[in-house]
């Protein structure tokens, strides 16, 4: 994989990028969100790991700029923020996972390959539809009674494992494990947020619920 490294502690990206390349991947660096942010969007990369805290730009920032341009292109986050709302905003701006500081190498290892095998998995013409609800994978659109639905790249994993899912009640354990990674913190309600995310945006305003509460057992869509 061709990758951006956006890291201004030399200890840590210096670790990251010898631990990647061991791994045959290509790591171009970044020390500062303003060349990250230049380097991201005028070159082609495979995987962005992009920290919070940074010089000139800091990483929030660096990730909507980089959203608004490449919709497509998976964004990791590191962070030593490690509550909820941080984990949330980071998402919110368009990071496909946040992962906090420090971490163990082979965890890093493990969310870039599950990014990189959601990626691989979305193919021309994946389309799912619960009722009048539509998504479509590989232009990353959704769409319910043919009105727009605009999501945050982490609502759309959620929504996406929720549709694949139709009529099967998921638990928290394998939504966690499905959208966040390996490594979730499943003490947080974080997983609480994001269904009521969606269902102002899916449910609100229409007159049939599709996202349904399973209580004990976790969450399922499904037309009643």
């Amino acid at each position: 994989m061709n990758i951006l490294l956006i890291e201004d502690e030399l200890k840590v990206s210096g670790f990251i990028k010898k631990g990647l390349e061991e791994q045959l991947h290509h790591v171009s660096l970044a020390y500062d969100g303003s060349m990250g942010s230049k380097m991201a969007l005028e070159n082609e990369y495979d995987l962005i790991i992009l920290d919070v805290v940074l010089p000139y730009i800091n990483g929030m920032e660096v990730c909507k700029l980089i959203r608004k341009v490449k919709k497509e292109v998976p964004i990791l986050m590191l962070s030593a923020l490690d509550t909820v709302n941080d984990k949330v905003q980071g998402l919110e701006n368009g990071a496909d996972d946040y992962l906090t500081k420090p971490f163990h190498f082979e965890e890093l290892l493990a969310r870039i390959k599950a990014l990189n095998r959601r990626k691989d998995m979305v193919l021309p013409g994946t389309i799912y539809k619960v009722g009048d609800l539509e998504m479509d994978c590989y232009k990353k659109t959704v769409s319910r009674n043919k009105k727009t639905i605009l999501l945050s790249a982490k609502e759309f994993t959620l929504l996406e494992v929720l549709m694949a899912n139709k009529n099967r009640v998921l638990s928290r354990v394998y939504i966690a494990e499905s959208v966040w990674g390996i490594s979730f913190n499943r003490g947080t309600n974080l997983i609480d947020v994001y269904i009521n995310y969606l269902r102002s945006k899916v449910d609100k305003g229409f007159e049939k619920p599709l996202i349904h509460t399973v209580i004990g057992m976790g969450y399922v869509i499904k037309e009643l």
